[in-house]
Parts: structure tokens; sequence; C-alpha cells
């Protein structure tokens, strides 16, 4: 087989030579404002359920709906921004989740709710693939810590959700979730100045001419690249089904179980998506150092050992091993999305949109069918079945090395 070999493209240029810190905060920034948005939905599905009468599997579906159309929808504009860059899409979509929030405020049935979270959806299918482009051009090639601390803003945003829900929407009722419109303001102001920065940037590219965008011919043959982007994709299959287990229902399993309330149920959320923006930032740059493959070796299958002690423990150690699964399984999908990058590295729209949208799908899917589980065989089971899936994480054996030489150190 031939080399595969990675055709120039207009997103693809050489990087800074020093790394645009200011750009990459930046944008961690944009993502925290919109993750904190999505993460209000799930947040209040407690609420939801009791004032509308949901089930389970309905509540599973409107995760779904939001994970579809954010899913579905970033490969096509992962495809079309690798040919025409768009600097400014990155307000745009945030423009559709202000709308999703406004709704979300003010639905008084199931199908409004499914339309609010599609809204929210849409908004995050037109933000990740662009801003992770302009993560990875403000890197000055530190792909790995650009990649962590824009994804680290997303993570943070999850965890403040929670916490914003606990002290606001708890107490004051779903109408108040229109408080938080200073939110996606905040940040259509702030992506419009990265937007400018954008801009810029494409036409320094294009002035300097195609010798700025030198063809990279890989290593790695075209099979085993297609090989390595299977593999990548049932490890977020197993990352992103056990994080909806947790995500969707951990608040529910804290209830049932330990018959906490809803407001501690949604404080020990928060601490668990913390934990979980805290491995986000610490997977990056450990990647940049020892390579993508350990840190996606490490994080997936080493998380199985507090996966599985996790339905057999009590309240305390519950709220420990799932900041410890947090921390350790967050820490593998900067490096997942930088070593695909690195396997084609003409195409970082599309591989960005591709892998935002399948873990979006997937963690939507898995919402809706843990769902329709827990409706049958109850919320504790779920757990319990949830347990082995980081064992897939074994099949990191059948990844290519491609990282020949050692990363750019911080």
């Amino acid at each position: 087989m031939k080399p595969a070999v990675a055709a120039p493209g207009p997103a693809s240029g050489s990087p800074p030579a020093t790394t645009a810190l200011r750009v990459i905060l930046a944008i961690s920034a944009g993502h925290l404002l919109n993750d904190t948005i999505q993460s209000l939905l799930p947040a209040i599905y407690p609420l939801l359920k009791t004032e509308l009468g949901l089930t389970f599997g309905e509540i599973g579906l409107i995760t779904l709906a939001f994970q579809l159309t954010a899913s579905l929808l970033q490969p096509l504009v992962g495809i079309y921004t690798d040919h025409r860059p768009q600097p400014f899409s990155l307000a745009t979509g945030m423009v559709f989740t202000l709308v999703g929030l406004l709704l979300l405020s003010v639905a008084g049935s199931f199908t409004a709710v499914l339309i609010a979270a599609a809204l929210v959806g849409v908004g995050s299918a037109v933000f990740h693939p662009e801003a992770s482009r302009v993560a990875r051009m403000a890197s000055g090639g530190r792909h790995g810590f650009a990649q962590s601390l824009f994804q680290v803003g997303g993570n943070a945003g999850s965890a403040l959700g929670p916490l914003l829900a606990a002290l606001v929407v708890a107490h004051h009722g779903q109408s108040k979730i229109a408080w938080f419109v200073f939110l996606p303001i905040l940040a259509i102001a702030l992506l419009l100045r990265v937007g400018r920065w954008y801009r810029a940037r494409l036409r320094a590219l294009h002035a300097a001419g195609p010798a700025r965008d030198a063809i990279r011919i890989g290593t790695v043959s075209r099979g085993r690249v297609i090989v390595a982007l299977a593999v990548l994709a049932v490890l977020i299959f197993s990352k992103y089904f056990y994080l909806a287990s947790l995500g969707s229902y951990y608040t529910f399993f804290l209830i049932h179980k330990f018959h906490v309330s809803v407001r501690a149920a949604q404080l020990y959320l928060f601490l668990f998506l913390a934990a979980v923006a805290a491995g986000t930032i610490i997977g990056g740059p450990v990647g940049d150092r020892i390579g993508r493959k350990y840190v996606i070796w490490g994080s997936i299958l080493g998380v199985a050992p507090f996966t599985l002690a996790l339905p057999y423990a009590g309240l305390f150690w519950t709220a420990v091993l799932s900041v410890i699964i947090g921390v350790v399984l967050a820490s593998a999908f900067s490096a997942i999305i930088v070593y695909a990058q690195e396997l084609i590295p003409s195409r970082v729209g599309l591989i960005s949109g591709v892998f935002f949208g399948f873990a979006f799908g997937m963690g939507g899917i898995g919402s809706a069918v843990l769902g329709r589980l827990a409706d049958r065989s109850g919320i504790e089971y779920v757990y319990h079945v949830c347990s082995f899936l980081p064992l897939i994480g074994l099949l990191t054996v059948l990844l290519p090395d491609v990282e020949k030489h050692p990363a750019p150190k911080n």
C-alpha cells in the first residue's frame, strides 16, 4: 500500500511560530459559555420529568434530539469549512444556542423541549469544528495543549450547568432558565473577536502562498489509517456510552440508591463534571510529551477497575470513584482528536466534525438506549452493564505509531 498523502488545504497551514495563547483562551471561554448552556438541559431533567410527567425513555429522547442534530451536522460543517473557512460561523452557531435556550425556558410540552434541544444541538454543530480548527491554528505546534485548553472550557461549562441549575432553576422553576440569556450574548461578542483574528490569519496564509501549505506525506498506509480511525471510533463509543450513563442518569442513580435530594444529586454531578474538566486539561499536555497513544491506553482501559467497582460502592466512595473516573476517562479525548488530525492533517475540519459529532451521537444514542434499559431493568442495572465498557480499550493495541519524533514541549 502507498503511504497516505495529506493534500494541502486552506485550514491546515503551518502554525504560527509561537502559541497564540489569547486566542486559545478566548475560544476556550466561548466553549465554556456554549457548554454551560447545553449542560443546563440534563441538569433540569428531574424538574422536567416531574412537571411534564416524562418517562426515562422520553428523557433519553430529549438527549438524543440534541445529540443527533449536533452529531449529524458537524461532519458536514467540517467538510464545508475545510474548503471554505467561515471565521464568523462561531458567533452564528451561538445564535442557535440562544434561541434554543429561550425556547427551553418556556417549553410546556415534550415536543417543545425536543425542538429546544435540537436547536441547541445545531449551535454545537456549527461551533465545534471551526473552534477546534482555530485552536490548532493558534497552537504554535503544541497541538495537544491547545486542544486540551479548548476542550476544558467546554468541560468546565458542562460542570457549571448543573451547579447553576441547583442554585437557580431548582429553586425558581423552569422559566428562570431565561435568566441565563446573557451567556450566549457574551459568547457572541467574544466569538466575533475571535472571528476577526481567524479572518486575518487566513489572509496571512493566503498571502504567504502555497509554500506555507507544504504537502505532508504520512508514514502510515491508507489501510492502517482506516483501521486506526475505526478503532478510535469504537473507543469513543465506549467512552461516551459510559459518560452518557453518568451525564444523563447519575442524579437519578444517586436519588434512587442513596435517597439524596435533587439539589444534592446535582452537586454530586457538578463534582463529576469538574473532574472531567480536570482530566481534559491533563490529557493534552501529557500526550504532547509522551505520545497520544499512551494517553489513550491509560485513559480508557485504565479506568476499568474504577467503573467495575462503582455499582457496589456506598455514597462516599461513589463520589470518590466518580471523580477518579471523570479525571481518567476525560484525558483521552484530546489525545484522540489530535491523533486523528495527525493521521489526516489536511482535513482538520472534517476530522474535528466527525469525531466531535460521533462523540455527541454516541452520547445521545447511549442516553436513549440506557434510558430504555433503566425503564425495563432499573437504574442500578444500567451501571452494572456500563461498568464493562472501558475494557474495549484493549483495542488500542491496534493503533499504529504516528509520532516518530518528540512533540514540542510547553
